[in-house]
């Protein structure tokens, strides 16, 4: 039987929210710091902020669970000037996450062309370094260095929020160096 709406309304006032208290703190392994500082290096070197554009080549989604994260509220790259883009023209960095398939080959050559010089290629995770787990599958080419030049790899299964701060950080001062 159905408890009445009065009984689930009177549990639900008090008892209160399910929720944790504490369960993230509110800045992770220095990540504050660390957003920080790709924001600045992306305004010294492009006078503005940093732009990316991401594309999933065939990947299983948790590089994107962790893109997600890094642009969510705990980590919020948006304050430091680091903003995710609809538009490759738009993009100074184009992100990709997971193997590059035979589906996915030309539309990732059409976005690379389509992001304006200078323009960085960033492969994110084991699958767009070699092609992980998928290599050797009829679908998958490889890698995204089999398609396109990549700039810099950032290695994990998937790359924790923090290793992809210090990947973007990596990335400007390799440009800032030439």
């Amino acid at each position: 039987m159905i408890p009445p709406i009065s009984k689930l309304l009177f549990r639900a006032l008090t008892r209160g929210p399910y929720t944790r208290r504490g369960a993230v703190s509110p800045d992770p392994d220095g990540a504050a710091e660390l957003a920080r500082a790709v924001g600045d290096r992306a305004r010294q070197k492009l006078g503005r902020s940093l732009a990316i554009r991401e594309v999933d080549a065939g990947s299983c989604n948790g590089c994107e669970l962790e893109i997600h994260a890094v642009n969510g509220p705990v980590y919020d790259l948006e304050r430091f000037g680091i903003r995710f883009v609809a538009s490759p023209r738009h993009a100074d960095v184009l992100l990709v996450t997971g193997p590059v398939t035979a589906n996915m080959v030309e539309a990732l050559q059409r976005t690379h062309e389509a992001v304006p010089s200078p323009k960085w290629v960033v492969a994110l995770g084991d699958c767009a370094r070699d092609g992980g787990c998928f290599a050797g599958s009829y679908a998958v080419l490889g890698g995204v260095a089999a398609v396109l030049p990549v700039d810099l790899h950032i290695p994990g299964c998937p790359p924790e929020p923090t290793r992809i701060l210090s990947g973007l950080l990596e990335l400007l001062e390799r440009a800032a160096k030439g």
